[in-house]
């Protein structure tokens, strides 16, 4: 509800004033009666307070009247938001060196699966007008969330995702590249990525990476492409034969090469993540490169509400007079 006219509502501070001065207007009468019982019954019909009804009926009255004057209106509002036209496919490596506890999280050491968990989160949260799907792959690619602007569900899934999730290990960027064009073949959208993630090399699959990099460009669909991992060594927590766990330190192997060769050929760039703070700034220069835009479309639709205040209002003056009226004889 609004009102077109809202300063007339100051006009309504002046109830009180006039219900004040109502109470003193005039000087109190001296009359004269021939017998006391006269004057009883004056003073008993007093007490039914037919004055005062008639003063509430009046200034309820001119109160309405003057809500009236400001325009009360009841409408509802419609607004939609249309989507950029960015489809964004999130393709994150879960295979077992994922594990390696290289990154940082909370000043604390992490895995670098939850590193790139709680990256993910910002970036996606940053991005509420895009369609927004996740693949997850190691051996095989896993479909874990498909496009969509539901990023709340999104998100959920994306907490789901661990090191074992497919059960088949190993790194298949070939092959997830190939299922993310898949995903994104057939949608409309004026702009088309996938952002891959890995910490390995293409160590299994159907799929060449630079094949699946020449149907994506063909396709007109753009890759960018992330390393993530310390350079060297770095420690993988493993479990012995007794159930007792322990850091094992493995050589940090990433096809630089590949990868740069798969974003140069579709488009798009080659990131190099090495700690937690160098992966943020991956997906932040992304977010700044893929820039989106949201068109907004607003309905109105409001109803006149002062003919109601119009007619109540003038119906309790109406009878304020006739009672007044009544009164006089």
């Amino acid at each position: 509800m609004r009102f077109l006219h809202p300063e007339f509502l100051w006009l309504l501070t002046l109830l009180p004033l006039l219900a004040v001065l109502r109470g003193k207007r005039g000087t109190a009468p001296a009359l004269v009666f021939s017998t006391i019982s006269i004057a009883a019954s004056l003073a008993e019909g007093r007490k039914t307070g037919p004055g005062k009804i008639l003063t509430a009926l009046r200034l309820i009255g001119l109160g309405l009247l003057i809500i009236a004057f400001a325009r009360p209106q009841l409408g509802n509002t419609t607004t939609e938001i249309e989507a950029s036209g960015i489809d964004i496919l999130l393709a994150v490596d879960v295979s077992g060196s994922m594990k390696a506890l290289d990154f940082t999280l909370e000043g604390r050491a992490a895995n670098r699966l939850d590193v790139v968990k709680s990256v993910l989160h910002t970036f996606i949260a940053e991005r509420p007008n895009d369609r927004i799907g996740l693949l997850a792959f190691s051996g095989r690619p896993y479909m874990v969330s498909p496009l969509t602007l539901d990023h709340d569900w999104l998100l959920k899934r994306l907490d789901t995702l661990s090191v074992g999730t497919i059960d088949e290990d190993g790194t298949a960027i070939g092959s997830a590249i190939g299922s993310g064009l898949n995903r994104l073949r057939d949608r409309e959208a004026k702009s088309r990525i996938v952002i891959l993630l890995t910490d390995g090399m293409n160590n299994t699959g159907t799929v060449p990476p630079l094949v699946a990099a020449e149907a994506a460009e063909t396709l007109g669909i753009k890759v960018y492409t992330i390393g993530a991992g310390t350079r060297g060594e770095a420690p993988i927590p493993v479990t012995d034969r007794f159930g007792r766990q322990r850091l094992m330190r493995v050589t940090v192997d990433i096809d630089d090469k590949t990868l740069t060769e798969v974003a140069e050929i579709t488009g798009g760039r080659y990131f190099r993540a090495t700690d937690t703070q160098s992966l943020e700034k991956v997906y932040e220069e992304i977010n700044t490169m893929e820039t989106t835009t949201r068109s907004i479309k607003k309905f109105e639709n409001y109803r006149e509400l002062f003919p109601w205040f119009v007619f109540v209002g003038l119906f309790l003056l109406a009878t304020e007079i006739l009672i007044g009226r009544k009164r006089l004889p």
